[in-house]
């Protein structure tokens, strides 16, 4: 389930991303190749191969969330 995204930044990373990724190879792509802070009040979402697929990444004050839809 997602958070309440009211107050949070909503970044779409677009072009094909491996989601065979985890979440620290996702949250290093944030900061690497994005220059964005992994630790905002952000939820990242990326894209893979097919359409229907994506992967939501966010830090919910305890620790990173992955989910994959």
């Amino acid at each position: 389930m997602f958070p309440n995204i009211n107050n949070m930044k909503i970044y779409l990373i677009c072009g094909k991303t491996d989601l065979r990724k985890g979440i620290d190879g996702l949250a290093a792509l944030v900061t690497e190749a994005f220059s964005l802070d992994a630790y905002d009040n952000a939820i990242f979402l990326f894209c893979g191969t097919r359409s229907n697929r994506f992967k939501a990444l966010y830090w919910n004050k305890t620790g990173f969330v992955l989910q994959a839809h």
